[in-house]
């Protein structure tokens, strides 16, 4: 067997996790330059300054991401000085900006430690990045071995969020459970692939039992049991799981139907905008299990996105039938489809959204 290295990830959760910095971070060296959202720095800057007062620790500066993850904006990143002159990069926010952290950490090689401001993708704890052109459409993922030093899970922060980020959270932690047991169907499989699809079950079912009230919660802005169970979740155990199936830097086992769906969808213009990733592929599930002829698990999935209020049917989407049906050959030939046990084709998606419409039509 070839001789092989696994890394997983080192995470820190609580409402007053930031304390744990010091402690995590000052081995690595004394100059910060902390990276992210405009948003997500201005929550979580106060605390961060506070954590490392007296330290030793020095954020030389607090920079936006530039608003992509894309490969132009982690060159320009890397072409500031006080990213050059820094020993460790602070990646504050959601995915686009985590993600464009963890390209520049190893194209700059330093080390990055990562920020959850919301709980909408496992960005935090993975070892790819997904990356985009300049005009929001999908790229590639990005791979690499090495995940994040360690990430600070602040759950009040994260309580304080718009729960619409946890909510597209929700969706896009679900689909990695049924792609990549999809995806992997009837495969002789590595000891790291295994795990890791095994483990993709608690992908599902902790968001079937407190997703609902982890929703209400965020509403309310309270951090509870229910929400620190999801929230652990969505960043987690999706990124483990992500970790054990990415090894050999593929996404055969990674993605799927529902993360097809999305990515194609990205071509329409302007979706990106108003449509987060999350909740187009939870919707994309539904498509997934229907192909797959996974009855009862599309419709206990249609009842859960029911009572959350993920999308179910175009309409919610505002896609109209058309559209998505002048993507379908887009759908069949992404590289998320690539490794199914099956061909992914038109007439197969030309039926399954009539099924799904028709479900619809029932209610």
């Amino acid at each position: 067997m070839e001789n092989y290295s696994m890394m997983l990830p080192h995470y820190s959760i609580g409402a007053d996790i930031y304390n744990k910095i010091p402690e995590f971070c000052k081995p690595y060296g004394k100059k910060i330059i902390a990276i992210g959202g405009h948003t997500a720095m201005s929550v979580a800057r106060p605390l961060i300054d506070e954590a490392i007062a007296a330290t030793g620790l020095e954020i030389l500066d607090y920079v936006w991401y530039c608003g992509e993850a894309s490969y132009e904006n982690v060159e320009a990143l890397q072409n500031l000085p006080q990213v050059q002159e820094a020993d460790m990069i602070f990646a504050i926010g959601g995915g686009k900006a985590l993600d464009t952290c963890k390209c520049l950490s190893v194209k700059a090689g330093k080390p990055v430690f990562t920020f959850p401001t919301i709980a909408a993708t496992c960005a935090a704890v993975t070892t790819v990045a997904i990356m985009y052109h300049p005009d929001g459409s999908f790229k590639e993922p990005f791979f690499f071995l090495q995940p994040p030093v360690h990430a600070f899970i602040n759950t009040a922060i994260i309580a304080a969020a718009p729960s619409q980020y946890l909510w597209a959270g929700l969706g896009d932690t679900i689909a990695k459970y049924y792609e990549c047991t999809v995806s992997s169907r009837g495969d002789e499989l590595e000891h790291y692939n295994a795990v890791g699809i095994q483990i993709s079950r608690q992908c599902v079912e902790p968001l079937m039992k407190y997703g609902t009230k982890a929703m209400e919660d965020n509403k309310k802005q309270i951090c509870t049991y229910e929400l620190e169970q999801v929230i652990l979740a969505v960043i987690v155990t999706t990124g483990i799981v992500s970790i054990l199936i990415t090894r050999e830097y593929t996404s055969d086992y990674n993605s799927g139907l529902a993360h097809a769906i999305f990515y194609t969808l990205t071509t329409l213009p302007h979706f990106e905008e108003t449509h987060l990733h999350g909740a187009v592929v939870g919707f994309g599930v539904l498509i997934l299990l229907l192909c797959d002829n996974q009855m009862n698990e599309f419709e206990r999935i249609y009842q859960f996105n029911q009572s959350v209020a993920l999308p179910v049917s175009l309409e919610d989407m505002e896609i109209t039938a058309e559209q998505m049906a002048s993507i379908y050959p887009l759908v069949s030939s992404t590289k998320d489809v690539q490794h199914y046990p099956y061909e992914i084709t038109v007439p197969m998606l030309q039926q399954a959204f009539a099924q799904l419409a028709a479900r619809n039509q029932q209610n």
